[in-house]
């Protein structure tokens, strides 16, 4: 069972009050927090990719660099690259350089993206948007299997026997699947062999097992070990001193973004009532004490079969970088522990793997 982190690297007002963090001084942080996860054990940190003015990470490929070089053990992916409007060979090549000042330690997630704002950005039309995904992923592939790439589509110009460089360290550079619950991209990570990962951020996080049941069959409907591939999920959250400590800290944060987001799509108020029910026992928000977020993640491991999980965190933007700075902390020297060993114990006694 692996454990990390994730970030939309967030620059909103602090808690939802006073000046908005500079993109530059967030990006700055966020290595920072980097940095730290790998010194307390975390598996995996994930810099997922915006081009809006309230998140900082347009190039995740860039902070993930500068992380790497200044950490030892620890992943590093995008969560999500966003595929549909990025050219495949500038994503793989930014990603085998990661790799390379790693030493063999990056990955790429792709996904659509929950955002738009990329299509315009860099010219692309919002009308083909599932047929760009299909068509880049199928070149992504491409050129994660071979050094020199013969490949021709209808949005980009062909490739005529070139090579793409430099390869990485790893013997493939891992590609994961990034889905928000869509059916139809879940059995087309599973007939593609490549790992899964799901964003549970409402409702019940058990209403998610059948998609990883579907994930699973249609792997082995295409002629795939299903017991090999991971599965990983990505949840918001905060890890406190006690529970009340922590929902306290982080709901400001959370309500602030989460409003926001609400106006754009048209969602309800966010309110501390239902945050509360989210970080209730069987809510989607893995906020609370240690012991509080163990439990969860390993309920969410028993029950749906999560075998990677990434903590969200923070939401927004939280007044006191040193509170974000000891969540992770409280993550990789207290939680981390707890769930391996219940995990370890539980596969030991006869329980799947995956």
């Amino acid at each position: 069972m692996e454990i990390g982190i994730s970030t939309f690297v967030e620059t909103t007002p602090a808690d939802g009050n006073g000046p908005t963090i500079s993109h530059a001084e967030r990006i700055r942080q966020v290595v920072e927090e980097i940095v730290l996860a790998d010194k307390v054990g975390l598996d995996v940190f994930g810099v997922g990719e915006h081009h809006r003015v309230d998140y900082a990470a347009s190039a995740p490929a860039v902070i993930l660099a500068a992380a790497a070089a200044r950490t030892e053990k620890i992943r590093l992916t995008s969560a999500v690259t966003v595929l549909s409007s990025a050219d495949p060979v500038r994503v793989f090549q930014d990603f085998s350089t990661v790799d390379a000042i790693s030493n063999g330690r990056a990955e790429i997630m792709a996904g659509r993206g929950s955002f738009i704002e990329s299509f315009p950005l860099f010219g692309y039309d919002l009308n083909d948007y599932d047929e760009l995904f299909d068509e880049k992923l199928e070149l992504l592939l491409k050129i994660q299997e071979s050094e020199i790439v013969d490949w021709k589509g209808g949005h980009r110009p062909a490739i005529k026997s070139r090579g793409v460089y430099p390869r990485p360290v790893q013997e493939k550079l891992p590609i994961w699947i990034g889905s928000g619950g869509n059916q139809e991209s879940v059995v087309r990570a599973g007939l593609l062999n490549l790992p899964l990962v799901l964003a549970i951020i409402g409702g019940r996080p058990a209403q998610f097992a059948p998609l990883v049941d579907l994930y699973k069959r249609a792997a082995e409907h295409g002629g795939n070990d299903a017991s090999l591939l991971p599965v990983a999920s990505h949840s918001h959250g905060f890890v406190g001193e006690s529970d009340d400590i922590a929902a306290d800290k982080f709901f400001p944060s959370m309500q602030y973004a989460m409003t926001v987001l609400g106006k754009e799509r048209g969602w309800g108020p966010y309110t501390r009532q239902g945050f509360d029910a989210l970080r209730g026992p069987e809510g989607a928000l893995y906020v609370g004490s240690p012991e509080t977020v163990a439990k969860k993640i390993i309920d969410l491991r028993k029950k749906v079969g999560i075998t990677r999980f990434m903590l969200h965190t923070p939401v927004g933007t939280m007044k006191n970088h040193d509170d974000v700075l000891r969540s992770v902390e409280l993550l990789g020297t207290k939680v981390a522990p707890i769930v391996r060993e219940e995990i370890a114990a539980w596969e030991a006694a006869g329980q799947p793997a995956n």
